[in-house]
């Protein structure tokens, strides 16, 4: 008999390929882990790893076993979505993922706002990239997602929500911090610094300021809060949007923010989540919190 416990250890697997990491991230350890599956290979009579001391691969019989396992998993969380909302929307556990240019600047504010108006909430924050999100969001491994479009969601509903324009971050000495506003042609020669790929910010950024020589301006940074400290540095200049203004401008004293002058929205911020999601009144909601927040803490 396959349980959905057992159905989880071998998507997780799928995912890590790694015993312990997937044990680890099921909060079991690795010997219950391996046997649940070895139980799971036994009843089925087929193998869905190879697996040795060094790695672990999928067999084609494991392929297809996890592609209608993913299937199983969505509608069994869709169920249980659906008998909690019938209680209240906001009263279950919900798991949400928020992208790094988007986590830091909301989630301060955000999160006490959720704690006093829906206490019974049981949130759960997945941070990371747009990419591993939509797949993590496809699979069933988070009930929706805070993105930045534009974007390609693979079939996916959205809710568009917010949407901000960029502000150039430059040392507070610069002569062109007294500015009000700066077009894109004037960032010419001012050591331009943005985020490392894989981050959309950087694809909005260039796209809004109509660069095409991309890697002129990626730098191995991984955060926004890490590329303000190097303007503050004198090492360049970057951009970054209205909601991280004010955060970062309070952090870093010795910088100046000045608005993009740039025919906008420069980023246009939506909920993404599957078009079978049962607990939509539960993400307008959700929603509805964070537009209000994002109204009293953006510039």
């Amino acid at each position: 008999m396959i349980t959905l416990k057992q159905i989880q250890y071998a998507l997780e697997v799928s995912e890590t390929l790694n015993f312990r990491r997937a044990a680890d991230n099921c909060c079991i350890s690795a010997s219950a882990l391996s046997s649940a599956l070895g139980e799971l290979e036994k009843n089925l009579g087929v193998d869905l790893f190879e697996r040795n001391n060094k790695t672990v691969l999928l067999t084609q019989f494991g392929k297809e076993f996890c592609e209608k396992a993913r299937k199983i998993n969505i509608l069994t969380a869709d169920i249980e979505t659906l008998a909690t909302s019938y209680f209240h929307p906001l009263n279950n556990h919900i798991k949400v993922g928020v992208i790094p240019t988007i986590s830091p600047y909301l989630l301060p504010t955000l999160l006490p706002t959720i704690n006093s108006k829906y206490p019974k909430l049981s949130l759960e924050l997945i941070e990371n990239q747009s990419s591993i999100l939509i797949k993590k969001l496809k699979a069933g491994w988070i009930d929706f997602a805070i993105l930045a479009l534009p974007f390609d969601l693979e079939g996916l509903s959205y809710q568009r929500f917010w949407e901000e324009d960029f502000f150039w971050i430059t040392h507070k000495n610069d002569p062109k911090a007294l500015k009000k506003e700066i077009t894109a042609d004037m960032l010419e020669g001012s050591n331009l610094m943005l985020l490392d790929d894989g981050h959309c910010l950087t694809e909005h950024a260039l796209e809004v300021c109509k660069i095409k020589n991309a890697h002129r301006y990626a730098i191995e940074a991984s955060s926004l809060m890490t590329l303000v400290q190097l303007v503050s540095c004198r090492m360049g200049t970057t951009l970054i949007p209205a909601m991280a203004v004010k955060q970062s401008l309070a952090s870093n004293p010795l910088v100046s923010a000045v608005h993009l002058d740039e025919p906008g929205p420069h980023r246009t911020i939506a909920a993404i989540y599957r078009p079978t999601y049962p607990n939509v009144e539960g993400i307008n909601l959700f929603v509805n919190l964070i537009r209000n927040v994002l109204k009293n803490s953006s510039v």
